[in-house]
């Protein structure tokens, strides 16, 4: 078992920076320090401005919340985190991706019966993470089918999402125990 290397901080040990950010993230649509806040309020204001960059993704974001979520879960395979999976797994389902596209990315194999916007954010994603850029097809594609602020949200998204992704690895912050959703199996290395 791998253990938790940043631990919430004890409430009585917290600076006053970390007490108004626990407070503040507290008070928003998340409703309490979990998952990746655990270990970046060690640095309470970098926490602070990076929740606000995942609250517009997640909760405003003009892309709709199923391909918001597919793309979260896209990212969370790249890296193997286990934390994400477990929580966007079931919301993305909420929101409607079918879970035999779920279950293809946590596989590690290009989904079969995606929606015409679903196959466009994973080829995007997929591009972007293998190569570090889109081709221009790739490119045009997408803006003309989620305009430019939803290439920049999705970008967004990928990009909050790695980070958050690296925060949990590092740390190893453990999943939330839910027996209904499957940990990703490690990709060969």
């Amino acid at each position: 078992m791998i253990m938790d290397r940043m631990p919430p901080l004890v409430a009585e040990r917290m600076t006053q920076a970390q007490k108004r950010a626990a407070a503040e993230l507290a008070a928003g649509p998340r409703g309490g320090v979990h998952g990746p806040f655990i270990p970046l309020l060690r640095s309470p204001d970098l926490m602070d401005r990076l929740q606000k960059v995942g609250e517009y993704l997640r909760y405003q974001s003009s892309l709709q919340t199923r391909l918001n979520e597919f793309v979260m879960l896209i990212v969370a395979r790249h890296w193997s985190q286990q934390f994400e999976w477990c929580v966007h797994y079931p919301l993305a389902l909420k929101a409607g991706l079918d879970r035999g596209v779920a279950d293809a990315v946590a596989e590690g194999r290009r989904p079969r019966g995606m929606a015409e916007d679903e196959e466009l954010a994973h080829d995007f994603c997929d591009e972007l993470l293998r190569t570090h850029g889109v081709s221009d097809a790739t490119y045009r594609r997408s803006v003309d089918k989620f305009g430019e602020q939803g290439v920049i949200d999705m970008l967004g998204l990928i990009g909050y999402f790695t980070t958050v992704s690296m925060v949990l690895n590092v740390a190893h912050t453990p999943p939330p125990d839910d027996p209904s959703v499957s940990p990703l199996d490690a990709f060969p290395r």
